[in-house]
């Protein structure tokens, strides 16, 4: 099968979350059937030039509405995946969100995908596409390749990783940027704006989502940030799949960053590195205390806020609290504040960086996710994978991924709670605590979240699967 993925980020060329790992990871565990050929298509950034040097494979122009646009096409390979990057240094020469001109961006970058298929020797079957920045693509397929025959039989699958992010333009982006005529104004316009999510949604052959329980969620208007409607329209080509993780990349054997590498059958070496971790970050060396660590996004609907009203409650408890991550300065501040409230206690690391994560996520003992949403999240894979057990609010992929513990049965992988309420979240934290100190019950969690399946070669499957049942 002929595979292209189209995405705005891919580990290990330029990563910024979750998007980019499942871009490193997807591609390549299904490239390891014989029988597919998979390409995957990202801008050119300046970081990506700075750090790699793919072979230069030709250039070509991109018609863009009006404009007559400048592209250089280059390759690398790994892992059996043939990356192609886009080449335009007035749109790629920085970095890759936030700019004012992102939708004229990632439009033209879904247009010179597609014109680059008449330069390369492959006529891919599915374009896999990823998130509001490849959303376009369909509506182009439609609009200005229907007749050519290259083109002729691709289907597209579409991927929301986050809802959120919509990929919304001013009225005129149709005509002025996108080149498309007003019949498919209705497809694409939503509350008054162009939206590359609706257009994808409309438009694709099939719509994924990263996890069961997020394709049902965001059919509601709490979760779909406007969109319910659209969804519930397509819902017949709707499914969730959830997210699998980098086993090789994520495995605590191997893990240069961590003080003590251990394996399953040597889960006792997990001390060493939570031994470490307290040396590292100044906390107190306190015999049968647990360490509770949050690895990630400091903003609202991570959960921060459910922190920000219980964080004294939660303090009231005989643990010790690690964070790291970026995110809200109010958020940013709270966690420096209360490290130099509480010392010993809590380490707040204002900061992203892959080897503390390693570190922490060797050396906690629980990891704790009070998200409001979640389509799926990977933080709690990659801690299961250290045999550092999940505490998390039972949403989107978090409640596909992590079921709760059962003391008595010894069943489950973590601890849970359903509502969006920080006392409830403090219980959780404290159920966790206390289960810590059976020490034969926590010892018989870790090694059954550490041999899950939870890598990416069954979640690949499921999606070969899926394009099989769409070329029939």
């Amino acid at each position: 099968m002929k595979i292209l993925f189209a995405a705005s980020e891919a580990a290990p060329f330029v990563k910024s979350g979750g998007l980019g790992d499942v871009m490193g990871a997807l591609p390549a565990a299904l490239a390891k059937n014989e029988n597919n050929r998979v390409l995957v298509f990202l801008p050119y950034y300046a970081s990506v030039k700075n750090r790699f040097n793919p072979a230069f494979v030709c250039r070509y122009n991109v018609p863009l509405s009006w404009r007559n646009i400048y592209a250089g096409l280059y390759k690398e390979v790994k892992n059996n995946v043939e990356y192609y990057f886009i080449d335009n240094e007035y749109y790629f020469g920085r970095d890759c969100y936030g700019y004012n001109d992102d939708g004229e961006r990632f439009a033209y970058f879904d247009k010179a995908i597609l014109e680059a298929l008449s330069f390369i020797d492959f006529a891919p079957e599915i374009i896999h596409l990823n998130d509001w920045q490849t959303g376009f693509i369909p509506l182009f397929l439609k609009t200005h390749y229907n007749g050519i025959p290259k083109y002729q039989g691709i289907k597209t699958v579409f991927t929301i990783h986050n809802i959120e992010y919509q990929g919304k333009a001013d009225p005129d982006f149709l005509d002025d940027v996108l080149g498309v005529g007003e019949e498919y104004r209705p497809l694409v316009l939503h509350d008054g704006l162009i939206n590359a999510v609706k257009a994808a949604i409309n438009l694709s052959d099939r719509v994924t989502t990263v996890s069961e329980t997020y394709a049902h969620e965001i059919k509601n208007s709490y979760y779909a940030c406007g969109l319910e409607s659209v969804i519930n329209e397509n819902a017949y080509k709707l499914s969730g799949i959830v997210n699998g993780i980098d086993t090789d990349l994520y495995n605590p054997e191997t893990d240069r960053y961590i003080a003590a590498p251990y394996s399953v059958e040597l889960i006792y070496d997990k001390e060493k590195n939570k031994k470490a971790l307290r040396e590292l970050l100044g906390l107190e060396d306190r015999e049968n205390v647990p360490i509770v660590a949050m690895v990630s996004r400091l903003v609202a609907h991570k959960g921060m806020e459910l922190f920000e009203d219980v964080w004294s409650e939660l303090l009231k408890l005989d643990i010790q609290l690690v964070v790291l991550g970026t995110g809200d300065k109010r958020f940013e501040d709270l966690f420096i504040f209360l490290e130099g409230s509480y010392p010993g206690k809590v380490s707040s690391n204002i900061m992203f960086d892959s080897a503390r994560a390693s570190q922490i996520y060797a050396g906690a003992d629980f990891l704790l996710m009070p998200s409001k949403s979640e389509p799926c999240g990977l933080s709690q894979l990659i801690a299961m994978r250290y045999g550092t057990i999940p505490i998390v609010r039972e949403t989107g992929g978090l409640y596909d991924t992590v079921s709760p513990v059962d003391i008595s049965m010894l069943e489950g992988s973590g601890f849970t709670f359903k509502t969006y309420n920080g006392y409830d979240m403090v219980d959780a934290v404290r159920r966790a605590a206390d289960f810590y100190r059976h020490k034969d019950k926590l010892e018989y969690i870790r090694h059954r979240i550490m041999t899950a399946d939870i890598g990416w070669d069954s979640q690949a499957s499921k999606y070969q699967e899926l394009y099989m049942d769409i070329l029939k």
